[in-house]
C-alpha cells in the first residue's frame, strides 16, 4: 500500500451468477483527499465502495485485493432509510453512538455530554435544525434530512474514512452547496473520502482525483479538471455532454406560458375516471383544475409540518420545489392519500377525497397516482417486472388477469421497455429502468394526477436527461394529465408551466414558472431556481486545500 494511502483495492473482481459487477478495478484513498467515482447506475459504483467494507452481494465470488488497515470507515448510503430503525427515533439512534463515547466521564456529566455529541454531529451533518428532528421517527423526515442523520452517525463513531454514495442526492440547491462545503472541510480535517456520485458538478467541485466506470470496469481516470476539458473515453464524453445540456427535451418550450400555450392539448389522452376532457383548442386557464387543495395543514405527530396551504394543479405540468424538509413529499403524501393526519380537503373534479386511501374508492385510488423517489424499495426484488405492473391493472381497473400481462407490456414498451428486460427481477434493472417501470405501473391506472416525487434524482447525466424526455413526451400524448413534479433539479422543473415554492413548511410563492424565473418575489425562490454554476469557472474554489489537510 502507498505510504500515504488509508485504504486500498488491487485488481478487485466481484462476480454473481457469472456476471461480473466490478472487473478489474483498481484505487486508493489518502487522507484529506476526495476520490470520486462516477457512471451510470449499475456501474458498479456502490458494489466498489461496499468492498472497503468487505460487503457484498449473497454468493459473489471476490478475487483481487482489499486493503484496509484497523480503522473505522463510514457508509452513507443513497438510500438512508435502509440503515435507519424505523422503531426508533432519531435521538435514540444517535445516543446509542455517543453514549460509548462517554463512559470515561462521571456519571452526572453523561447526559449532557452524549447531547453535546448529538447536537454537534447534527451541525457538522448541516442539520442546524436538528434539535427539533430529534423526537421524529424516520419516515417523519425527507429524504435530504436521513440522509444528513447518517452522515451525523458516521461521524459520531470517530471515522477516519468515509464513502458517500450519492450524497446530494434529492437535495436542493442550498443543501447541496453546505454538504460540498461540508465534505470539503472534513477532507481538510483529514479523512479520506470515497464520493459515489451522478452529480458532476459536485465531483467538480469537490474531487481530487475522478474515475470513470463503465459496466463494472474503471475506463479513464485524471483530476477533473482534466477529464472536463480533454475526456479521452467516448462513455466519458457523453456523461458530460448530458450534463452540458440544459435545454428542455426537443418539442417542449421553456416555461411555456399557462395562459396562451396550446403545444400540450394534442394527442391522444389515456384518461382515468371522471376525465373532464378539452377541445384541443381550448386555453388551459380555461378549465378547472383537477385537483385542489383548500386551507391544508398537516402534522408529524404534534409538530405542524405543512402550514395552510392553497393550491391549484390544473392539467399540465406543476414543479414544487423548496428546500429538503420544507414539506414537499408531505404534501404530495397528502395528495396521495399516504398521510392523513392534516386538517383542510383536497378535492378532485370538485369532490373533496377522503384522507387515507384506505377510504378512497377503486376510482379514486386510480386517479391519483404516486411515483416514489426510491423506485427499487417500490418493487418486490423476488417478482418479476411485469408481473408487478400487471396487478394495477387488475386491482385498479378490473382488467381480467389474462389480459393484463399483454396491457402493461404495451406501456412498458411505450416507456422504452420491453422483450426479455420486462420479465426479469428488479434487482437485474438499473435505477432508470426501475423509474421507468414505475411511472409504466402508475400510468396504467390511468390517471387524472400523477405525482412524481424526486424521480430523476440518484440517476446519471444520461439517464436523467432521457427520463425528462419521457415526461416530455408524456405531457404532448396525456393533455388531461395533471403531472406534479417534486424536484430539487433545475433541469427537471424547467418542464413545468407552474412553479410552487415551499419554505419550512408554508407556500411562500406559486405561479407561472417565467414569471418566477425572471421576477422571483421571495428570495428562496431566486435560490432554488437560480442557472447552474458556471461550469468553466475554476472548481478548486470548494475543493479542499492539500497543504491544509497534510498540515504543511
Amino acid at each position: 500500500m502507498n505510504a500515504t494511502a488509508i485504504a486500498r483495492l488491487q485488481d478487485l473482481r466481484v462476480e454473481t451468477g457469472g456476471r461480473a459487477l466490478v472487473d478489474g478495478v483498481s484505487l486508493q484513498l489518502v487522507p484529506g483527499k476526495i476520490t470520486a467515482l462516477i457512471g451510470a447506475s449499475g456501474s458498479g459504483k456502490t458494489t466498489t465502495g461496499l468492498a472497503l467494507l468487505h460487503e457484498y452481494p449473497p454468493g459473489a465470488v471476490v478475487t483481487g485485493e482489499v486493503n484496509v488497515p484497523d480503522t473505522l470507515i463510514g457508509y452513507v448510503p443513497q438510500h438512508p432509510a435502509t440503515v435507519l430503525n424505523p422503531a426508533r427515533p432519531v435521538a435514540a439512534l444517535l445516543q446509542d453512538i455517543a453514549r460509548t463515547q462517554v463512559r470515561h466521564l462521571p456519571r452526572r456529566a453523561r447526559r449532557s455530554a452524549v447531547r453535546h455529541r448529538v447536537l454537534r454531529a447534527l451541525d457538522r451533518a448541516q442539520l442546524p435544525d436538528g434539535e427539533t428532528l430529534l423526537h421524529r421517527y424516520p419516515h417523519q423526515l425527507s429524504g435530504g434530512q436521513q440522509q444528513r442523520v447518517v452522515l451525523a452517525q458516521a461521524l459520531l463513531t470517530g471515522a477516519t474514512t468515509l464513502i458517500a454514495d450519492e450524497p446530494t442526492t434529492g437535495q436542493d440547491a442550498l443543501t447541496k452547496q453546505q454538504i460540498t462545503a461540508q465534505l470539503a472541510a472534513l477532507a481538510r480535517q483529514g479523512l479520506a473520502i470515497l464520493l459515489l456520485s451522478h452529480d458532476l458538478e459536485v465531483v467538480h467541485a469537490l474531487a481530487d482525483d475522478v474515475h470513470v466506470m463503465r459496466a463494472g470496469r474503471i475506463v479513464e481516470s485524471g483530476p477533473p479538471e482534466e477529464l472536463r476539458l480533454s475526456p479521452r473515453h467516448p462513455w466519458t464524453r457523453e456523461l458530460l455532454a448530458a450534463a452540458d445540456s440544459a435545454e428542455p427535451p426537443d418539442g417542449v418550450p421553456a416555461h411555456r406560458d399557462a395562459a396562451t400555450t396550446d403545444a400540450v392539448t394534442t394527442g391522444a389522452a389515456t384518461t382515468g375516471p371522471g376525465t373532464r376532457r378539452r377541445s384541443p383548442a381550448s386555453p388551459l386557464t380555461a378549465q378547472d383544475p383537477v385537483l385542489q387543495v383548500r386551507a391544508l395543514t398537516a402534522r408529524h405527530g404534534r409538530t405542524t409540518v405543512l402550514h395552510p396551504t392553497d393550491l391549484l394543479l390544473p392539467p399540465g405540468c406543476t414543479a414544487v420545489v423548496g428546500r429538503s424538509g420544507s414539506g414537499k413529499t408531505t404534501l404530495a403524501r397528502c395528495l396521495a392519500g399516504l398521510h392523513r393526519t392534516y386538517d383542510g380537503e383536497v378535492l378532485l373534479d370538485g369532490a373533496a377525497l377522503p384522507r387515507s386511501l384506505r377510504d378512497r374508492t377503486r376510482e379514486q385510488l386510480a386517479a391519483v397516482q404516486y411515483v416514489f423517489q426510491d423506485a427499487r424499495s417500490a418493487f418486490d426484488e423476488h417478482r418479476p417486472v411485469l408481473d408487478q405492473v400487471s396487478r394495477t391493472a387488475i386491482r385498479l381497473r378490473k382488467v381480467p388477469p389474462p389480459e393484463a400481462p399483454a396491457d402493461a407490456e404495451r406501456i412498458l414498451s411505450s416507456l422504452g421497455l420491453a422483450g426479455d428486460l420486462i420479465r426479469r427481477k428488479p434487482t437485474e434493472l438499473s435505477g432508470g429502468e426501475l423509474q421507468r417501470a414505475a411511472l409504466a405501473r402508475a400510468l396504467l391506472a390511468r390517471p387524472r394526477v400523477l405525482l412524481c416525487d424526486e424521480i430523476t434524482s440518484g440517476l446519471d447525466t444520461v439517464a436523467r436527461r432521457n427520463l425528462r424526455t419521457l415526461l416530455a413526451d408524456l405531457l404532448r400524448t396525456h393533455p388531461d394529465l395533471s403531472l406534479v413534479l417534486i424536484t430539487h433539479d433545475r433541469d427537471t422543473a424547467a418542464l413545468a408551466t407552474r412553479t410552487a415554492v415551499l419554505d419550512n413548511g408554508r407556500l411562500v410563492e406559486q405561479g407561472p414558472t417565467d414569471r418566477l424565473l425572471a421576477d422571483p418575489r421571495h428570495p428562496l425562490t431566486a435560490s432554488l431556481l437560480r442557472a447552474a454554476p458556471d461550469r468553466g469557472a475554476t472548481p478548486s474554489a470548494a475543493r479542499p486545500d492539500a497543504s491544509a489537510a497534510h498540515g504543511t
